[in-house]
């Protein structure tokens, strides 16, 4: 468990790296690549697959990673309808987040392949998400709390968490998970990516009682094994990590995750939420790497709008919004909702649809269509989509 002073140190220590990324970008050179794929196999990859453009998914019937796969809170349909309205909108591939503690559900495999069939249906393929250092730092299968009113994201779990992260010991179960996924979907057509670690030490300020101690250092470690231990396992998809501290400025001079973020992925991707202007600057410096580039994480109203999409398209970066329908993840709400809770009133931050699929706003869901689907849906792949609304 962490202790007042190392929640404090952390946060101080993510304070002065956006000190430190807020010197001017060509400030800094590229990190050099250690990366398993050259750039040219890097860039012939993003040819096959063309301009990806989806949204991190989760049913709206479910509020976190192990809902969405136990045999209780599984919803097909719900999966196969949201995935339809994604379709619509022009989407090609989702962010789809996974769990340590997954391959010890009955019926996990299953389902997964399940999920990647519907998704292949409807035109989509996926980016996996490994591992997560955001949210609630202890994960127990079985019934999920429910989420709090008005929380932002309030069932979200770390994985690995508390427990396992700061037991090194222990990390051959996780090594023995990320070879098992790998492994089985190393040559899986339907699958575009691997994002092997989510914000790896994002902070945890709003769960003090069971926070792990010393975070940066063990995250940082655990990063750089998990990409060891996927480049051995070698699947025909890219590896990668996303930067998520620093993007707007100089990345490189900000914790030492980031440069193993950038040093060894296959493609460079990033998550930002930040204005039109800032984020043209993050692309152009990110750019340097020579690599394809994708965003993983965007919109956020009202800083990262969904018009922001046409940015994206204009510099052919990969895009995955966060949220699509809103639903348990209660992603609707702003992060600050943690400290004071939302309501039917509050203006939504992430997310494009209700739950009936009808668009928050549907001048910008039919902007967001109009740039995308020309580009991602040629006429002849639109027979089975649906449009929101």
């Amino acid at each position: 468990m962490a202790s007042k002073v190392d929640l404090a140190l952390h946060g101080i220590r993510q304070g002065l790296n956006v000190v430190k990324a807020a010197y001017p970008a060509v400030w800094t050179p590229p990190v050099p690549t250690t990366a398993r794929w050259s750039r040219e196999r890097a860039l012939a990859w993003q040819d096959e697959v063309g301009w990806l453009v989806g949204c991190n998914f989760m049913p709206s019937t479910c509020g976190n990673q192990l809902e969405m796969f136990q045999a209780d809170t599984y919803d097909r349909e719900a999966i196969d309808r949201e995935l339809g309205w994604a379709a619509g909108l022009g989407m090609n591939s989702i962010r789809l987040f996974l769990h340590h503690l997954l391959p010890e559900v009955p019926g996990f495999w299953g389902r997964l392949d399940e999920v990647l069939d519907i998704a292949h249906g409807h035109g989509i393929g996926a980016m996996l998400v490994l591992f997560d250092g955001c949210w609630n730092p202890v994960s127990r299968l079985g019934a999920q709390p429910e989420p709090r009113p008005g929380v932002h994201n309030s069932m979200w779990l770390q994985s690995p968490g508390a427990e396992l992260l700061s037991d090194a010991r222990r990390w051959p179960e996780l090594r023995a998970y990320v070879e098992a996924v790998l492994d089985r979907h190393r040559e899986d057509p339907r699958v575009h990516c691997w994002d092997l670690f989510n914000e790896p030490n994002q902070a945890e300020a709003n769960f003090p009682a069971t926070a792990t101690r010393q975070k940066y250092r063990l995250a940082t470690e655990l990063l750089s094994r998990t990409f060891d231990w996927a480049q051995q396992v070698d699947p025909a998809q890219p590896l990668t990590a996303g930067v998520f501290m620093g993007v707007s400025g100089s990345v490189e001079r900000c914790d030492p995750i980031n440069r193993v973020m950038l040093g060894r992925s296959d493609v460079i991707t990033f998550h930002h939420y930040s204005p039109r202007r800032r984020l043209e600057s993050a692309i152009e410096h990110l750019s340097a790497y020579g690599r394809p580039l994708v965003c993983t994480e965007w919109l956020g109203r009202p800083k990262s709008p969904p018009g922001l999409i046409e940015v994206f398209a204009e510099r052919g970066v990969g895009a995955y919004a966060w949220g699509l329908v809103d639903g348990r993840t209660q992603t609707r709400y702003p992060w600050s909702s943690w400290r004071t809770p939302g309501d039917d009133a509050t203006p939504w931050f992430h997310e494009l649809l209700h739950a009936d699929g009808t668009p928050y706003d549907a001048a910008e869901t039919e902007a967001f269509r109009r740039v995308v689907v020309p580009r991602t849906r040629p006429t002849t792949d639109l027979a089975g989509a649906v449009w929101p609304g």
